[in-house]
């Protein structure tokens, strides 16, 4: 079987293999596709639903979808662009993201994201929700303002016994990802770093580790997001 599948993204032709998803294909080839749930390596959920795009006049996510022959892509229009700049309007609103005293700022994908799509005052009112920090663990901060729910934490923060750090707790407008206080004791200083860097915002921070890049030095700072795509 011919596992070289043809598809095009907003005009473009891409050759890509059967088996990955629009938005590996999308990335491999230069073109970038907006995304805060998904990882590369790591398997997809679309939570986020940033990843939007439609086909055939029909909406899917691009993490979750796998590519097929013949596929006309629609991803970078008007009204795909003023959804997921909604998204990130209600992922600002629902939570508590100070940016300039947090210590992701400039390191942010979320961030980054508003900024890309000149996100000014959102939509929708603040809710300003109650929500508590976690410094029970030794080695790390689970700032639970800052948490969008992504489960990149949940998916990737596994030890050898293949037991996972961070789960759901609760449902509905109470739902939160919470680490485990008794994994959380025990988590290594390796575990706890990568956690931070997984985390697409300031959510879990390595203690004793927090604004060690100056302004102007951070990933965003240098190149806005979306601007160099890596496979």
């Amino acid at each position: 079987m011919n596992q070289q599948v043809k598809i095009r993204i907003d005009g473009q032709e891409i050759i890509t293999e059967r088996g990955k998803t629009i938005v590996e294909a999308a990335r491999e080839n230069g073109v970038f596709i907006p995304t805060l749930c998904n990882m590369p390596g790591v398997k997809p959920k679309g939570a986020c639903r940033i990843c939007t795009i439609k086909i055939n006049h029909r909406m899917m996510t691009s993490c979750t979808t796998p590519v097929a022959d013949g596929m006309d892509i629609e991803n970078n229009t008007d009204e795909l662009n003023d959804i997921r700049k909604s998204i990130i309007e209600l992922l600002f609103v629902s939570g508590n993201h100070f940016c300039p005293a947090c210590e992701k700022s400039g390191n942010c994908e979320l961030q980054a994201l508003a900024y890309r799509f000149k996100m000014m005052v959102p939509r929708y009112p603040y809710d300003f929700p109650r929500k508590e920090v976690d410094s029970s663990s030794p080695k790390i901060i689970k700032e639970q303002n800052r948490c969008i729910a992504c489960q990149r934490c949940m998916k990737t923060i596994v030890d050898e016994d293949g037991r996972h750090f961070f789960a759901y707790e609760d449902r509905g407008k109470d739902l939160r990802v919470v680490l485990d206080p008794i994994l959380g004791k025990e988590i290594t200083d390796e575990l706890a770093k990568k956690a931070m860097e997984n985390c697409p915002v300031g959510s879990i921070i390595y203690k004793e580790l927090g604004f060690h890049e100056p302004i102007g030095t951070r990933k965003y700072d240098k190149e806005p997001i979306g601007s160099k795509i890596e496979s």
